[in-house]
Protein backbone atom coordinates (compact mmCIF):
# COMPACT_ATOMS: atom_id res chain seq x y z
CA UNK A 1 0.00 0.00 0.00
CA UNK A 2 1.09 3.58 -0.50
CA UNK A 3 2.22 5.79 2.58
CA UNK A 4 -1.92 6.39 3.88
CA UNK A 5 -2.39 9.81 2.44
CA UNK A 6 0.81 11.21 2.72
CA UNK A 7 0.21 13.80 5.55
CA UNK A 8 1.84 17.35 4.83
CA UNK A 9 4.41 17.51 7.67
CA UNK A 10 3.06 20.72 8.57
CA UNK A 11 -0.09 20.76 8.12
CA UNK A 12 -1.93 17.97 8.00
CA UNK A 13 -2.43 15.41 10.95
CA UNK A 14 -1.77 11.39 10.69
CA UNK A 15 -5.15 9.35 10.68
CA UNK A 16 -5.56 7.61 14.17
CA UNK A 17 -7.54 5.09 15.84
CA UNK A 18 -9.40 7.09 18.43
CA UNK A 19 -10.45 3.99 19.64
CA UNK A 20 -11.73 2.61 23.62
CA UNK A 21 -11.62 5.62 25.81
CA UNK A 22 -11.97 3.38 28.64
CA UNK A 23 -11.83 -0.25 28.66
CA UNK A 24 -9.37 -2.27 29.88
CA UNK A 25 -10.13 -6.12 30.27
CA UNK A 26 -6.89 -7.38 30.51
CA UNK A 27 -5.48 -9.67 33.32
CA UNK A 28 -3.51 -7.29 35.71
CA UNK A 29 -0.59 -10.25 35.70
CA UNK A 30 -0.38 -9.09 32.05
CA UNK A 31 0.21 -5.76 32.36
CA UNK A 32 2.52 -3.27 33.90
CA UNK A 33 0.99 -0.28 35.99
CA UNK A 34 2.14 2.93 34.76
CA UNK A 35 4.64 4.65 37.10
CA UNK A 36 2.46 7.98 36.97
CA UNK A 37 0.24 5.78 39.66
CA UNK A 38 3.13 3.37 40.77
CA UNK A 39 3.04 3.46 44.77
CA UNK A 40 -1.16 3.38 44.75
CA UNK A 41 -3.45 0.23 45.14
CA UNK A 42 -5.85 -0.66 42.31
CA UNK A 43 -8.64 -0.69 44.68
CA UNK A 44 -7.84 2.80 46.00
CA UNK A 45 -7.53 4.28 42.45
CA UNK A 46 -10.75 2.96 40.69
CA UNK A 47 -12.79 3.89 43.98
CA UNK A 48 -11.24 7.45 44.11
CA UNK A 49 -13.83 9.75 42.52
CA UNK A 50 -13.73 9.73 39.02
CA UNK A 51 -10.27 7.67 38.53
CA UNK A 52 -11.48 4.69 37.39
CA UNK A 53 -12.38 6.05 34.02
CA UNK A 54 -8.56 6.62 33.74
CA UNK A 55 -6.66 4.17 35.46
CA UNK A 56 -7.81 -0.15 35.37
CA UNK A 57 -5.87 -2.72 37.32
CA UNK A 58 -3.55 -2.72 34.73
CA UNK A 59 -2.35 0.64 34.64
CA UNK A 60 -3.58 3.38 32.61
CA UNK A 61 -6.64 2.24 30.62
CA UNK A 62 -6.17 1.69 26.70
CA UNK A 63 -8.36 4.09 25.33
CA UNK A 64 -6.28 6.96 26.97
CA UNK A 65 -3.02 5.62 25.76
CA UNK A 66 -4.04 5.62 22.29
CA UNK A 67 -4.98 9.25 22.98
CA UNK A 68 -1.91 10.47 24.59
CA UNK A 69 -0.04 8.38 22.16
CA UNK A 70 -1.82 10.01 18.94
CA UNK A 71 -0.94 13.30 20.48
CA UNK A 72 2.06 13.08 20.93
CA UNK A 73 2.94 11.74 17.24
CA UNK A 74 1.25 14.52 16.25
CA UNK A 75 3.25 17.27 18.40
CA UNK A 76 6.25 15.58 17.04
CA UNK A 77 5.09 15.46 13.47
CA UNK A 78 4.78 19.05 13.42
CA UNK A 79 7.98 19.70 15.28
CA UNK A 80 10.54 17.74 12.87
CA UNK A 81 7.77 18.73 10.02
CA UNK A 82 8.62 22.63 10.96
CA UNK A 83 12.21 21.99 10.99
CA UNK A 84 12.81 20.46 7.21
CA UNK A 85 10.45 23.14 6.26
CA UNK A 86 12.89 26.12 7.82
CA UNK A 87 15.84 24.09 6.25
CA UNK A 88 14.31 24.16 2.82
CA UNK A 89 14.08 20.05 2.80
CA UNK A 90 10.51 19.89 1.89
CA UNK A 91 8.20 22.46 1.02
CA UNK A 92 4.20 22.66 -0.36
CA UNK A 93 5.26 20.86 -3.76
CA UNK A 94 4.34 16.89 -2.86
CA UNK A 95 6.61 14.95 -5.74
CA UNK A 96 6.10 11.47 -5.79
CA UNK A 97 9.77 10.73 -5.99
CA UNK A 98 11.90 8.28 -3.88
CA UNK A 99 14.12 10.62 -2.27
CA UNK A 100 11.05 12.78 -1.10
CA UNK A 101 9.18 10.05 0.46
CA UNK A 102 11.73 8.64 1.87
CA UNK A 103 12.79 11.53 3.66
CA UNK A 104 9.30 12.13 4.72
CA UNK A 105 9.34 8.82 6.12
CA UNK A 106 12.18 8.96 7.77
CA UNK A 107 10.47 11.90 9.85
CA UNK A 108 8.09 10.57 10.63
CA UNK A 109 9.72 7.25 11.77
CA UNK A 110 11.85 9.54 13.94
CA UNK A 111 8.63 10.54 15.41
CA UNK A 112 7.13 7.42 15.69
CA UNK A 113 10.26 6.08 18.35
CA UNK A 114 10.67 9.70 20.07
CA UNK A 115 6.70 8.88 20.67
CA UNK A 116 6.82 5.50 21.77
CA UNK A 117 9.61 6.25 23.98
CA UNK A 118 8.17 8.91 25.48
CA UNK A 119 4.95 7.09 25.98
CA UNK A 120 6.71 3.96 27.22
CA UNK A 121 8.54 5.57 29.76
CA UNK A 122 4.64 6.49 31.62
CA UNK A 123 3.86 3.12 30.76
CA UNK A 124 6.87 1.05 32.06
CA UNK A 125 7.57 -0.22 29.19
CA UNK A 126 9.94 -0.33 26.82
CA UNK A 127 10.01 -0.16 22.52
CA UNK A 128 10.34 -3.67 22.16
CA UNK A 129 7.41 -4.42 24.48
CA UNK A 130 5.28 -2.56 21.81
CA UNK A 131 5.15 -5.99 19.58
CA UNK A 132 8.93 -5.76 18.33
CA UNK A 133 10.51 -8.06 20.46
CA UNK A 134 11.83 -11.35 18.41
CA UNK A 135 14.68 -13.61 18.54
CA UNK A 136 13.90 -14.09 14.93
CA UNK A 137 13.95 -10.33 13.90
CA UNK A 138 16.25 -11.30 10.71
CA UNK A 139 14.43 -14.68 9.61
CA UNK A 140 10.75 -12.68 9.91
CA UNK A 141 11.68 -9.45 8.11
CA UNK A 142 13.31 -11.36 5.47
CA UNK A 143 10.56 -13.73 5.25
CA UNK A 144 7.74 -11.03 5.15
CA UNK A 145 9.95 -9.29 2.32
CA UNK A 146 9.84 -12.16 -0.01
CA UNK A 147 6.27 -12.80 1.09
CA UNK A 148 5.33 -9.16 0.09
CA UNK A 149 7.30 -9.40 -3.36
CA UNK A 150 5.50 -12.80 -4.23
CA UNK A 151 2.23 -12.53 -3.17
CA UNK A 152 2.49 -8.72 -5.67
CA UNK A 153 3.93 -10.56 -8.67
CA UNK A 154 0.90 -13.66 -8.14
CA UNK A 155 -1.60 -10.93 -8.63
CA UNK A 156 0.20 -9.10 -11.17
CA UNK A 157 0.53 -12.39 -13.09
CA UNK A 158 -3.29 -12.81 -12.72
CA UNK A 159 -3.82 -9.74 -14.43
CA UNK A 160 -1.40 -10.11 -17.23
CA UNK A 161 -3.09 -13.79 -17.97
CA UNK A 162 -6.75 -12.20 -17.84
CA UNK A 163 -5.54 -9.56 -20.05
CA UNK A 164 -5.77 -6.65 -17.68
CA UNK A 165 -2.34 -5.34 -17.50
CA UNK A 166 -0.18 -5.06 -20.58
CA UNK A 167 3.74 -4.53 -19.71
CA UNK A 168 5.94 -1.99 -21.94
CA UNK A 169 9.54 -2.18 -22.19
CA UNK A 170 12.09 -1.54 -19.09
CA UNK A 171 12.19 2.12 -18.01
CA UNK A 172 15.24 1.57 -16.50
CA UNK A 173 18.62 -0.39 -17.04
CA UNK A 174 22.08 -0.45 -15.73
CA UNK A 175 22.81 1.71 -12.32
CA UNK A 176 20.21 3.93 -12.84
CA UNK A 177 17.92 0.55 -12.32
CA UNK A 178 20.02 -0.17 -9.28
CA UNK A 179 19.87 3.38 -7.71
CA UNK A 180 16.18 3.59 -7.74
CA UNK A 181 16.01 0.16 -6.47
CA UNK A 182 17.96 0.56 -3.22
CA UNK A 183 16.20 3.88 -2.99
CA UNK A 184 12.95 2.57 -3.29
CA UNK A 185 13.83 0.02 -1.02
CA UNK A 186 14.40 2.52 2.12
CA UNK A 187 11.79 4.12 1.41
CA UNK A 188 9.29 1.52 1.42
CA UNK A 189 11.17 0.06 4.59
CA UNK A 190 10.79 3.28 6.25
CA UNK A 191 6.71 3.08 4.92
CA UNK A 192 6.46 -0.34 6.41
CA UNK A 193 8.16 0.49 9.65
CA UNK A 194 5.90 3.89 9.89
CA UNK A 195 2.76 2.39 9.42
CA UNK A 196 2.92 -1.37 11.24
CA UNK A 197 4.74 0.75 13.93
CA UNK A 198 1.40 2.80 13.91
CA UNK A 199 -1.03 0.13 13.69
CA UNK A 200 0.38 -3.17 14.66
CA UNK A 201 2.72 -2.49 17.23
CA UNK A 202 1.57 0.36 19.56
CA UNK A 203 -2.00 0.54 18.52
CA UNK A 204 -2.72 -3.36 18.57
CA UNK A 205 -0.26 -4.00 21.70
CA UNK A 206 -2.10 -1.34 23.40
CA UNK A 207 -6.30 -2.03 22.25
CA UNK A 208 -4.69 -5.99 22.95
CA UNK A 209 -4.34 -5.17 26.45
CA UNK A 210 -7.68 -3.21 26.64
CA UNK A 211 -11.05 -3.31 24.64
CA UNK A 212 -13.73 -6.14 24.61
CA UNK A 213 -16.51 -6.36 21.99
CA UNK A 214 -18.61 -3.12 22.85
CA UNK A 215 -15.93 -0.82 23.33
CA UNK A 216 -14.71 -2.27 19.82
CA UNK A 217 -17.97 -1.40 18.55
CA UNK A 218 -17.91 2.05 19.78
CA UNK A 219 -14.91 2.58 17.95
CA UNK A 220 -15.80 1.08 14.69
CA UNK A 221 -18.96 3.62 15.17
CA UNK A 222 -16.56 6.49 15.88
CA UNK A 223 -14.08 5.71 13.10
CA UNK A 224 -17.27 5.69 10.32
CA UNK A 225 -19.20 8.64 11.67
CA UNK A 226 -15.48 10.33 11.46
CA UNK A 227 -15.50 9.26 7.69
CA UNK A 228 -18.89 10.34 6.67
CA UNK A 229 -18.67 13.66 8.58
CA UNK A 230 -15.75 14.17 6.79
CA UNK A 231 -17.21 13.58 3.08
CA UNK A 232 -15.99 10.00 2.95
CA UNK A 233 -12.31 9.85 1.13
CA UNK A 234 -11.84 8.00 -1.52
CA UNK A 235 -12.99 4.31 -1.33
CA UNK A 236 -14.89 5.07 1.86
CA UNK A 237 -17.63 2.46 1.07
CA UNK A 238 -14.21 -0.35 1.97
CA UNK A 239 -14.16 1.34 5.05
CA UNK A 240 -17.73 0.67 5.66
CA UNK A 241 -17.37 -2.81 4.52
CA UNK A 242 -14.57 -3.88 6.81
CA UNK A 243 -16.60 -2.83 9.74
CA UNK A 244 -19.54 -4.84 8.80
CA UNK A 245 -17.70 -7.67 7.85
CA UNK A 246 -16.07 -7.69 11.24
CA UNK A 247 -19.21 -6.92 12.80
CA UNK A 248 -20.90 -10.73 13.47
CA UNK A 249 -17.46 -12.76 14.16
CA UNK A 250 -16.23 -10.76 16.87
CA UNK A 251 -19.53 -10.81 18.91
CA UNK A 252 -19.59 -14.72 18.24
CA UNK A 253 -15.92 -14.54 19.39
CA UNK A 254 -16.95 -12.00 22.67
CA UNK A 255 -19.63 -14.65 23.42
CA UNK A 256 -17.51 -17.87 23.39
CA UNK A 257 -14.39 -16.73 25.21
CA UNK A 258 -14.78 -13.12 26.08
CA UNK A 259 -11.77 -12.85 28.01
CA UNK A 260 -10.02 -13.89 25.48
CA UNK A 261 -11.19 -11.92 22.67
CA UNK A 262 -9.19 -8.96 22.89
CA UNK A 263 -7.15 -10.13 20.13
CA UNK A 264 -9.98 -10.33 17.63
CA UNK A 265 -11.41 -7.05 18.38
CA UNK A 266 -8.67 -4.95 18.24
CA UNK A 267 -7.82 -7.07 14.67
CA UNK A 268 -11.39 -5.37 13.82
CA UNK A 269 -10.45 -1.99 15.03
CA UNK A 270 -7.01 -1.37 13.60
CA UNK A 271 -7.40 -2.76 10.50
CA UNK A 272 -10.69 -0.82 9.87
CA UNK A 273 -8.13 2.08 10.91
CA UNK A 274 -5.70 1.27 8.69
CA UNK A 275 -8.06 1.06 5.96
CA UNK A 276 -9.35 4.58 6.46
CA UNK A 277 -5.96 6.00 7.10
CA UNK A 278 -5.64 5.29 3.16
CA UNK A 279 -8.80 7.03 1.90
CA UNK A 280 -6.87 9.83 1.20
CA UNK A 281 -4.45 8.51 -1.42
CA UNK A 282 -5.73 9.53 -4.82
CA UNK A 283 -7.29 6.79 -7.05
CA UNK A 284 -8.30 4.57 -4.70
CA UNK A 285 -11.54 2.90 -4.85
CA UNK A 286 -13.65 0.66 -2.25
CA UNK A 287 -11.65 -2.69 -3.65
CA UNK A 288 -8.53 -1.09 -3.11
CA UNK A 289 -9.44 0.36 0.64
CA UNK A 290 -11.53 -3.07 1.57
CA UNK A 291 -8.09 -5.23 0.67
CA UNK A 292 -6.35 -2.61 2.72
CA UNK A 293 -8.32 -3.56 5.99
CA UNK A 294 -7.64 -7.24 4.94
CA UNK A 295 -4.43 -7.04 4.46
CA UNK A 296 -3.80 -5.08 7.63
CA UNK A 297 -5.82 -8.43 9.84
CA UNK A 298 -3.35 -10.63 7.65
CA UNK A 299 -1.26 -8.96 9.90
CA UNK A 300 -2.32 -9.00 12.63
CA UNK A 301 -2.06 -12.58 12.80
CA UNK A 302 1.27 -12.20 11.59
CA UNK A 303 2.01 -10.66 15.18
CA UNK A 304 0.06 -13.61 16.92
CA UNK A 305 1.87 -16.59 14.84
CA UNK A 306 5.36 -15.39 14.56
CA UNK A 307 5.16 -13.24 18.02
CA UNK A 308 5.91 -9.97 16.45
CA UNK A 309 5.50 -7.51 13.77
CA UNK A 310 8.91 -7.76 11.71
CA UNK A 311 7.39 -10.23 9.56
CA UNK A 312 4.31 -7.91 8.64
CA UNK A 313 6.98 -4.73 8.25
CA UNK A 314 8.93 -7.10 5.63
CA UNK A 315 5.62 -8.26 3.96
CA UNK A 316 4.64 -4.51 3.35
CA UNK A 317 7.62 -3.20 2.31
CA UNK A 318 7.84 -6.28 -0.13
CA UNK A 319 4.72 -5.47 -1.78
CA UNK A 320 5.23 -1.87 -2.10
CA UNK A 321 8.58 -2.08 -3.56
CA UNK A 322 7.33 -4.85 -6.34
CA UNK A 323 4.28 -2.35 -7.40
CA UNK A 324 6.00 0.89 -7.06
CA UNK A 325 9.19 -0.18 -8.49
CA UNK A 326 10.23 -3.55 -10.27
CA UNK A 327 6.48 -4.11 -11.63
CA UNK A 328 6.23 0.07 -12.30
CA UNK A 329 2.24 0.09 -11.73
CA UNK A 330 -0.07 2.42 -9.80
CA UNK A 331 0.13 2.02 -6.26
CA UNK A 332 -3.05 3.60 -4.61
CA UNK A 333 -3.41 5.68 -7.21
CA UNK A 334 0.19 6.96 -7.32
CA UNK A 335 2.71 5.83 -10.73
CA UNK A 336 6.42 6.97 -8.94
CA UNK A 337 9.14 8.56 -10.48
CA UNK A 338 11.61 6.09 -11.19
CA UNK A 339 10.56 2.35 -11.64
CA UNK A 340 12.05 -0.49 -13.65
CA UNK A 341 9.44 -2.30 -15.58
CA UNK A 342 6.34 0.24 -17.10
CA UNK A 343 2.50 -0.80 -17.06
CA UNK A 344 -0.75 -0.04 -18.16
CA UNK A 345 -4.30 -1.55 -16.60
CA UNK A 346 -6.52 -2.75 -19.51
CA UNK A 347 -10.25 -3.62 -19.60
CA UNK A 348 -13.11 -3.67 -16.58
CA UNK A 349 -11.65 -1.27 -13.70
CA UNK A 350 -13.01 -3.92 -11.18
CA UNK A 351 -10.79 -6.23 -12.44
CA UNK A 352 -7.47 -4.11 -13.94
CA UNK A 353 -7.92 -1.89 -10.48
CA UNK A 354 -8.32 0.98 -13.11
CA UNK A 355 -6.11 3.60 -11.42
CA UNK A 356 -5.56 2.12 -8.18
CA UNK A 357 -3.43 0.05 -10.12
CA UNK A 358 -3.50 -4.01 -8.49
CA UNK A 359 -4.98 -3.16 -5.44
CA UNK A 360 -8.05 -2.36 -7.11
CA UNK A 361 -9.07 -5.14 -8.82
CA UNK A 362 -10.92 -7.63 -7.02
CA UNK A 363 -8.30 -10.57 -7.42
CA UNK A 364 -6.39 -9.01 -4.91
CA UNK A 365 -8.79 -10.34 -2.12
CA UNK A 366 -8.47 -14.10 -3.28
CA UNK A 367 -4.27 -13.16 -3.44
CA UNK A 368 -4.22 -11.46 0.43
CA UNK A 369 -6.75 -14.69 1.11
CA UNK A 370 -3.85 -16.99 -0.40
CA UNK A 371 -1.19 -14.94 1.36
CA UNK A 372 -3.26 -15.70 4.94
CA UNK A 373 -3.28 -19.37 4.41
CA UNK A 374 0.30 -19.95 3.45
CA UNK A 375 1.08 -17.45 6.65
CA UNK A 376 -0.89 -19.79 9.02
CA UNK A 377 0.10 -23.27 7.44
CA UNK A 378 4.32 -21.76 7.69
CA UNK A 379 4.07 -20.94 11.24
CA UNK A 380 1.36 -24.03 11.91
CA UNK A 381 4.61 -26.34 10.92
CA UNK A 382 6.55 -24.36 13.66
CA UNK A 383 4.02 -25.09 16.52
CA UNK A 384 2.91 -21.83 16.28
CA UNK A 385 -1.41 -21.19 14.98
CA UNK A 386 -4.03 -19.55 16.05
CA UNK A 387 -5.15 -22.18 18.70
CA UNK A 388 -2.27 -20.87 20.76
CA UNK A 389 -2.49 -18.64 23.47
CA UNK A 390 -3.36 -15.08 22.49
CA UNK A 391 -0.98 -12.68 22.09
CA UNK A 392 -0.91 -10.53 25.14
CA UNK A 393 1.31 -7.69 26.52
CA UNK A 394 3.37 -8.67 29.05
CA UNK A 395 5.45 -6.63 32.09
CA UNK A 396 8.26 -4.91 31.33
Amino acid sequence: MEPGSQPHPITDAPATNDADAGADLADPANNSASPIFEGSSPDALESSGLGWAFVGRGGMRAGWSILIFAAVFYFFRILIGTVLYLFGLVGEKREISAAIILLGEAAALLALIGTAALVGLLEGRRIPDYNLADRRLTQHLFSGLVCGFAALSLLVGALVMGGWLRFGPAALSGSQALRFALLWGCAFLAVGAVEEGLFRCYGFFTLTRGIDFWWALVAETALCTYLFLNGGGNGAFGVYAAAAVGLIPCLVVHFRSRARSSFWQAAWVTSTAFALYHTGNNGENWVGIFAAAFIGFVFCVSVRVTGSAWWAIGCHAGWDWAETYFYGTADSGMVAQGHYLSATPAGNALWSGGSDGPEGSLLVLAVILTLLVALLVVYSRRGRGLSSAPATPTAS
